[in-house]
C-alpha cells in the first residue's frame, strides 16, 4: 500500500464509522440510595359556569427514594411529601403523607402499591423512563403514552438556575372525570423532562381542560421540578435552547465527519489549483513576459503668453436728413440738388 492511498482509506473508514448504526446501550438500572426531591404546584382556575371566578392552589414538596434492588429487578422504594392547599373561598389545608411501594425496573410498572397514585389501571411509574429510548420512541407514564421529542433538550431547572441536558417527551389524552369536582370530559397534554444518564424525572408540565354540557368547566395545571438529586445533572450547552435536531439521534457525529471531509476536499482543491498554476498558459490579453509598456503620452503644453490681436474695424453710421420737395411734396435727401421725383430744383 502506498502512502498516497492512506488519506482515502482514512476518509472511507471515517464514513463507514459515521454511517454505521449507533451502538445500542442498555437502560439505566436504579441503584439503592438513588433519590430526588421535588417541588410541585397544582393550580385550578379559568373557570366557567359554576366555576367562574373560583381558583385553588396546592403546593407540594416531596421525595422519592430507591431503597433496595432485588435480583429480578424489583425496586423497593419509599415516598414522602408535605402539602399546603388554599382556594379563593378562603379555605386552607395542609398535611403530609408517606409510604412504601415496589416497581419493576424492566417493565416500569408499579408492582405492590404506589406512591399515592389513584384512579389508574395498572399504571407505569411517573418518575422514571428507559433512557435509551431514541427520538420518536415511546414509553408510558402512569396511563399516558409518551413520545420522545428530543434526546438532548436544554431544560431550564429553577433549582439550579441553569439549563440542564434532558430527554424531552410529550403525550396527550382524555378521560371522564367523576369526583368531588363533578362530571367532566377532561383533555390534557403532558410534557416531561428526564435526566439523560439515568432516566429519572427532572421536571414536567401538565395542562388539563375540563368541560361538561352544562357550560361548567375549569383549567387544571400541574408543574413539577426536582430540587435535589443523588445523581449529577449535566449542564446543557449554551447554544442549545430547545429541540436540537443536530444532536438528536446521533446526527451530530455524522455532521462532524461530513464537515471534516469537506475541509479535506477544500484543501485538496487548493493544492491542485496551486500545482496547476505552475504550468498553465497565459490567458489572452495578458501582459507578455519582458514587454515594457510605453510611458503615457504627455499632455499638450498650454501657452499662457498674451498674443497681439488684430485692430478692431470701426464702422461709422452716417445719418441723412430728409426734406419735402416744395413742388411735389416728396421726401428727398437734404443734399440733393434736384427732386428725383419731379426734377424741380431743391432751392
Amino acid at each position: 500500500m502506498t502512502h498516497k492511498s492512506l488519506p482515502m482509506l482514512i476518509v472511507v473508514l471515517l464514513l463507514s464509522l459515521a454511517l454505521s448504526p449507533a451502538f445500542a446501550f442498555s437502560n439505566y438500572a436504579p441503584h439503592a440510595g438513588d433519590y430526588f426531591s421535588y417541588r410541585e404546584v397544582e393550580n385550578l382556575g379559568s373557570g366557567t359556569g359554576s366555576y367562574a371566578g373560583y381558583s385553588e392552589q396546592t403546593i407540594i414538596n416531596g421525595k422519592e427514594t430507591m431503597n433496595s434492588i432485588n435480583a429480578n429487578g424489583i425496586v423497593s422504594a419509599s415516598y414522602s411529601y408535605t402539602y399546603s392547599f388554599s382556594n379563593s373561598s378562603g379555605s386552607t389545608e395542609s398535611g403530609s403523607q408517606s409510604g412504601e411501594y415496589t416497581f419493576s425496573s424492566t417493565t416500569y410498572l408499579y408492582v405492590n402499591g404506589t406512591d399515592d397514585q389513584t384512579g389508574y389501571a395498572n399504571p407505569s411509574v411517573w418518575f422514571y423512563m428507559p433512557n435509551s429510548t431514541p427520538k420518536s420512541g415511546t414509553f408510558s407514564l402512569l396511563n399516558t403514552l409518551m413520545t420522545v421529542t428530543s434526546t438532548s433538550y436544554s431544560y431550564y431547572l429553577p433549582s439550579e438556575s441553569q439549563n440542564v441536558d434532558a430527554i424531552y417527551a410529550q403525550g396527550s389524552g382524555s378521560y371522564e372525570r367523576n369526583d368531588v369536582y363533578g362530571q367532566f370530559t377532561a383533555t390534557y397534554t403532558w410534557k416531561a423532562y428526564f435526566d439523560s444518564s439515568t432516566g429519572y424525572i427532572i421536571g414536567y408540565e401538565y395542562v388539563e381542560q375540563d368541560t361538561n354540557p352544562s357550560g361548567n368547566g375549569f383549567t387544571y395545571t400541574d408543574s413539577l421540578y426536582v430540587t435535589q438529586t443523588s445523581y449529577s445533572l449535566t449542564a446543557a450547552q449554551p447554544t442549545n435552547t430547545g429541540v436540537s435536531p443536530i444532536s438528536d439521534g446521533g446526527v451530530a457525529p455524522i455532521l462532524l465527519v461530513v464537515a471534516f471531509i469537506i475541509a479535506i476536499i477544500i484543501v485538496i482543491a487548493i493544492i491542485a489549483y496551486a500545482i496547476s498554476r505552475r504550468n498553465r498558459k497565459l490567458p489572452k490579453h495578458s501582459p507578455v513576459k519582458g514587454y515594457v509598456a510605453p510611458p503615457p503620452t504627455s499632455p499638450p503644453s498650454v501657452d499662457l503668453t498674451p498674443k497681439e490681436q488684430p485692430p478692431v474695424q470701426q464702422i461709422v453710421i452716417k445719418e441723412v436728413v430728409k426734406v419735402n420737395c416744395r413742388y411735389c411734396g416728396a421726401l428727398i435727401d437734404s443734399t440733393a440738388q434736384t427732386c428725383p421725383i419731379c426734377g424741380a430744383p431743391r432751392n
